[in-house]
């Protein structure tokens, strides 16, 4: 299967677990396929991560797109009022975040001291987060998605610090067949223990079943229609909420 196979089947997946985030009394069982879209589209970004000519202009464009679908959803929970809101979709800020990890690894390895400026970058941008608040009020109404969106914040994403540690484990163990599966799998697991602890249904924990698809990678690109994918997912995320809000 080349990139853009998988992309396309993620994608499928994302649009089956939307469907179940915003239409209620659809069964669990949508939420539940849905686990697989976001580990496929990761396993593409690190691969496209690792293949690409400029990782500037890609970090760029996905810190863009982060941007925007903060502004995106800001613009249509002012304008569309609903009791659940549009909700926070943004995967582009997670995927930023496994580039500038694995960006700042890499130059540890090649020049400690840019390694050390790129690391106290990221803290300052960590520190800039919480503290900015406190300097500009109207802030303080905003979400804590909504300014992570713009000032990246490593624990604060849609998926979570741990998910960001699965992206950069992929990137360095995407060509080790045998430890990527093991580190996947017991991502999984883990996945499944924190969420029986907390008390909740386990549901993430159904991203295993993404792995038959990494394991099925060719690593040939197939078909280039990127910026599909990003006109994609801010189109299809407002289609089905407002369906769900306004005409069903």
């Amino acid at each position: 299967m080349s990139t853009f196979v998988l992309k396309m089947i993620a994608l499928c997946f994302m649009v089956i677990d939307h469907i179940g985030y915003y239409f209620e009394g659809t069964p669990m069982l949508l939420r539940m396929l849905g686990r697989i879209s976001y580990p496929l589209f990761l396993f593409c970004m690190v691969w496209g991560y690792h293949y690409t000519r400029s990782r500037t202009k890609y970090l760029i464009r996905l810190y863009l797109m982060s941007v925007f679908m903060t502004l995106f959803g800001y613009a249509i929970d002012a304008h569309f009022a609903t009791t659940a809101g549009y909700g926070n979709h943004n995967i582009f800020l997670s995927m930023f975040l496994v580039g500038v990890c694995i960006s700042t690894i890499e130059l540890f390895k090649k020049a400690p001291g840019k390694g050390f400026l790129a690391v106290g970058i990221m803290f300052a941008v960590q520190v800039l987060y919480y503290s900015l608040p406190n300097f500009l009020p109207f802030l303080r109404d905003m979400s804590g998605d909504t300014i992570t969106g713009i000032i990246p914040n490593l624990a604060l994403n849609e998926y979570g610090f741990e998910f960001v540690v699965l992206g950069v484990l992929m990137y360095y163990l995407k060509e080790k067949r045998e430890l990527f599966c093991a580190m996947y799998t017991l991502f999984c697991l883990y996945q499944f223990s924190a969420e029986m602890l907390a008390g909740g249904m386990a549901i993430q924990c159904f991203m295993i079943l993404a792995l038959p698809f990494m394991l099925r990678f060719n690593q040939q690109k197939g078909p280039s229609m990127k910026y599909f994918f990003y006109i994609f997912y801010p189109a299809h995320t407002f289609l089905l909420f407002y369906l769900a809000n306004f005409v069903f």
